[in-house]
């Protein structure tokens, strides 16, 4: 066989080897306009704030199939719940609003628990939003949800999977 077709043969084999487990993992990831429900924390994620002490039910997205999916397709949720992102190690976050239907408070938060910064996404863009740091975890709140309750950058997030590192 003459080398440019082996060639061509691997690159064709390695192409159908990584395109099946490709299309599987954004078919799971919500590709398909379900929204992607997964069960509330039992323990609520607390804040506190100037204005108070505030509680959030919280669904936890901790592989990556469920954080690429994050709240896409949804078109409500209430005032009291988000989702928590959790990551296995810090990284400089960068989330975007693709599939997004609601406006929401993208929340970064440091692996030790204080928000390093806080931006609004819109619903359906593509624009990259970025954290000022390292961070270790994402909340995701209806849009202005961290106003309302006070939450800023140095605002301490308490929750068992954040403060114990997990």
């Amino acid at each position: 066989m003459p080398r440019s077709t082996l060639l061509r043969t691997c690159l064709a084999a390695l192409l159908l080897a990584f395109s099946v487990p490709a299309a599987t993992y954004a078919r799971d990831a919500g590709a398909e306009g379900r929204p992607q429900v997964l069960e509330v924390n039992p323990v609520p994620l607390n804040v506190t704030t100037d204005k108070g002490e505030f509680a959030f039910d919280i669904e936890v997205a901790d592989d990556p199939a469920e954080r690429s999916t994050g709240l896409m397709f949804r078109k409500s949720m209430p005032d009291d719940r988000g989702m928590l992102f959790v990551f296995p190690q810090e990284v400089r976050g960068a989330f975007w609003m693709m599939n997004t239907i609601l406006p929401l408070d993208i929340i970064y938060i440091r692996a030790d628990g204080t928000v390093d910064s806080i931006v609004r996404g819109e619903p359906f863009s593509l624009a990259p939003l970025r954290s000022r740091g390292m961070i270790r975890y994402v909340l995701e709140v209806n849009a202005g949800m961290a106003e309302k309750t006070g939450i800023r950058p140095g605002s301490r997030i308490r929750h068992p999977l954040v403060t114990s590192g997990n």
